[in-house]
């Protein structure tokens, strides 16, 4: 859509063009920094470029907003968006350090759901 080469695009990511060449034709997959670098890249969200969803707009903070009660505290309204990104962190840290609990696709495992 952004009618970029794969070597522009691999530039602008500060990448190899071969290595962006192996993502795209799916004998790699990027990780999870360089998964989200290209979703903003391409204005779109990580849920898209993985096949997790079929719409490619990235959509606005409040929409999927993490809320207290996500959380199962009875504080009234949206989690401050700092807080959320902290949450956001653990996460990350915790599966990078747990990959087992993660498929390809960056969810827990189905048979755990």
């Amino acid at each position: 859509m952004k009618n970029w080469s794969k070597s522009a695009t691999a530039e602008k990511l500060g990448i190899s063009a071969q290595r962006y060449s192996n993502w795209e034709y799916g004998s790699r997959e990027p990780d999870y920094d360089m998964l989200t670098q290209i979703a903003e890249l391409f204005d779109t969200t990580t849920d898209y470029l993985t096949g997790k969803t079929d719409d490619p707009s990235p959509h606005s903070d409040n929409d999927n907003a993490l809320t207290w009660e996500d959380l199962g505290m009875p504080y009234g309204g949206v989690m401050p968006k700092e807080l959320k990104e902290t949450y956001a962190d653990l996460a990350h840290s915790y599966f990078k350090r747990h990959p087992e609990y993660l498929n390809k696709n960056g969810n827990k495992n189905n048979e755990e759901q």
